[in-house]
């Protein structure tokens, strides 16, 4: 198999499990370095194992993204590992159900904007000076389609989906002199958590489905990891400041 990512280095937030893990793996397959970095040793150890069996040099961070001095430790890790960083994926978001507007309260906010908008930023600016320094790299940032269009339910989740798609337009413009790519993908796929939602609610979630063109939610791997993987590589070396929609349709811009 061909190695585009090959003498690469990825970070990949939050994969201890689900897409993140999904990502980390296609990233290895096509050649990268992987540190991944997540809250639960054990889920981390699993992960390691899974990439290394499959010839990646790989290792694992314990660290919560929400805590600036955890992101630059795992930066550090990878640097002394492997000697930089080219890829950062920032995948780790908390989530605590339904909640509406009215009933957002200040730990809710805390919970979702610690790990989403702030764990993004720490991620992002302790890898800037690093790829600067390599003279480029790319960063990929998670958002989601029930941000965009605002969701009932959602209130904290789409605040901080849609703190760090603008975040990453303004670091695309001011990054880009410095051949650092920054994009958002917008994914929807048969998560664990979506597949607890489609098993306690299979009414609202056959609702949902009627809404995505394709008529299935994306798997983690083919749909979604495949998609990050190729975006972080030189085929899409001239695109930045962009947001994906990987929902099978479900929003369209005009």
């Amino acid at each position: 198999m061909d190695k585009p990512l090959s003498n690469k280095t990825a970070i990949v937030t939050g994969a201890g499990q689900g897409l993140g893990r999904a990502i980390a793996m296609v990233l290895a397959e096509r050649g990268a370095n992987i540190v991944i970095n997540g809250r639960t040793q054990s889920k981390l150890d699993s992960v390691v194992a899974e990439l290394r069996g499959i010839g990646a040099e790989a290792m694992a961070i314990t660290g919560d993204v929400a805590r600036r001095a955890d992101v630059e430790a795992t930066l550090a890790a990878a640097v002394d590992a492997f000697g930089g960083v080219d890829i950062l994926v920032n995948n780790a978001q908390a989530t605590a159900g339904n909640v509406r507007v009215a009933d957002i309260d200040d730990a809710t906010v805390d919970l979702y904007f610690g790990s989403g908008a702030l764990g993004t930023l720490y991620s992002m600016q302790a890898c800037y000076p690093v790829m600067k320094q390599r003279g480029g790299g790319t960063i990929i940032n998670l958002g989601s389609s029930t941000a965009i269009t605002g969701d009932p339910g959602f209130g904290p989740y789409v605040m901080t989906k849609e703190a760090i798609r603008g975040i990453s337009r303004v670091a695309a413009r001011e990054w880009g002199p410095d051949n650092i790519r920054v994009n958002v993908i917008c994914p929807a796929a048969l998560t664990p958590p979506a597949r607890v939602f489609r098993d306690e609610h299979p009414d609202a979630f056959a609702r949902m489905l009627k809404t995505v063109p394709l008529g299935r939610m994306g798997d983690e791997v083919d749909d979604i990891a495949n998609a990050v993987a190729a975006l972080a590589g030189d085929d899409f070396r001239y695109l930045t400041g962009a947001t994906l929609m990987l929902d099978g349709g479900r929003l369209l811009f005009p």
